[in-house]
């Protein structure tokens, strides 16, 4: 079977594993142990004195494949192309593809289901929900009917439903941020809803939730609702940086208030 090999663009979850004078080899965490180089010229913004302070031995990177060349088995790399906001939102979303992996083998161990029942159960659920996750946080809020409906056997629907709630907490903490906004430019109005919809559209779990209201221009809080106080406070960091840096990018102002 050959290798299944990232497109020219994505971001990928890696893993150091050899660190030289030149670059720093990696093993690409979702492409089946797929080996890429980080070469030293893609490794910072500034310049590198030595690599070794930047990335390594066995550290977790999210980078961005430059180019790929599966005749050669080769994969070029990127970290200094992948900005702070899509390094939280990739490696958030691995996070919750692997906790999904662990909840459907944990039930797959109680079925002692062989590995074709698993990946029919695993179709049926994509074939609905565009992440897997969702689905079981979405079984912990409503029980094994949500599964049900999605064709799964009723044995399968109760089994991932346990197992997801053994490994995923459904409760609401709650976290906000005052911003001031200002644009002076014609379409200043236009560009501070446009920070703040992007905002509002920063990567989240299903259930996690992201508001904005208006105080009275050019003052504007962020509320944020998540299951537990360290993910709310992250999303909430990431949605701040967001507008600030979206307004920024419009030629206006931003800054947190509180």
């Amino acid at each position: 079977m050959s290798l299944e090999y990232p497109e020219v663009g994505d971001l990928v979850i890696a893993t150091v594993k050899k660190v030289t004078d030149y670059g720093a080899y990696v093993t690409l965490d979702e492409y089946d142990g797929l080996e890429g180089l980080i070469h030293i010229s893609e490794i910072s913004t500034t310049w590198v004195r030595n690599i070794r302070d930047h990335v390594r031995e066995k550290q977790k990177l999210v980078l961005k494949v430059l180019r790929v060349n599966p005749s050669r088995s080769q994969v070029d790399l990127s970290l200094r192309r992948v900005s702070g906001r899509e390094k939280t939102e990739k490696m958030l979303q691995w996070k919750m593809d692997k906790k999904a992996e662990s909840i459907l083998k944990g039930a797959a161990e109680r079925l002692k289901a062989d590995l074709e029942a698993v990946k029919d159960v695993k179709e049926k659920i994509q074939a609905k929900y565009d992440i897997m996750y969702d689905a079981f946080e979405d079984a912990v809020e409503s029980g094994p009917q949500v599964l049900e409906k999605l064709s799964l056997p009723v044995e399968w629907a109760q089994a991932l439903t346990e197992a997801a709630r053994s490994k995923i907490r459904i409760q609401k903490a709650k976290r906000s941020a005052i911003l001031e906004l200002t644009c002076m430019s014609r379409n200043g109005v236009d560009a501070v809803k446009e920070s703040l919809m992007r905002a509002k559209k920063v990567r989240k779990s299903k259930k996690a939730e992201i508001k904005i209201y208006t105080i009275g221009a050019p003052k504007y809080r962020i509320d944020v609702s998540a299951s537990d106080y360290e993910s709310a406070e992250e999303l909430l960091n990431r949605a701040v940086e967001e507008a600030l840096l979206s307004i920024k990018e419009m030629d206006g102002e931003g800054r947190k208030l509180s």
